[in-house]
């Protein structure tokens, strides 16, 4: 089992305008297979507003692969479901899909989107937290 998961690492950042107010914001924390292709752990969407969607936690799986080109080293998907309640005067929740894409750099800097319930965000930066990218370079 252990040699499965020779060369697994922790990746964490952000994608999203950071510093724009209001925007949404997604911080990820996941565990990187490379030898399965396979990434998990936890997105959490922040957004300076009021309601229901100003704090998401959402588990998520994915992929990655390698490119093999360019400044673009590698692409991520990543996959999740999480509750959402429903404001007053509704009554209710639901389980809401939460997707993302990343297009990267061995340092997890690049450009990528994500969507949750009725919110779409693209093109938008991706930024390894500082002190991944000191492990990573």
């Amino acid at each position: 089992m252990s040699d499965l998961l020779a060369g697994a690492y922790l990746a964490k950042g952000t994608i999203g305008n950071v510093g724009t107010p209001g925007a949404p914001i997604a911080n990820f924390s996941l565990i990187v297979v490379p030898s399965q292709n396979s990434v998990s752990g936890t997105v959490v969407i922040t957004q300076a507003i009021q309601g229901p969607d100003s704090h998401i936690v959402v588990p998520v799986k994915g992929k990655i692969y390698a490119t093999g080109f360019g400044s673009v080293t590698k692409v991520v998907s990543l996959h999740g479901e999480y509750v959402h309640s429903v404001p007053p005067p509704a009554i209710g929740s639901f389980l809401a899909e939460f997707d993302a894409h990343l297009a990267i750099d061995n340092a997890w800097n690049g450009k990528g989107g994500f969507s949750y319930y009725q919110h779409q965000v693209e093109n938008v930066p991706v930024a390894a937290t500082k002190n991944l990218q000191e492990e990573l370079n």
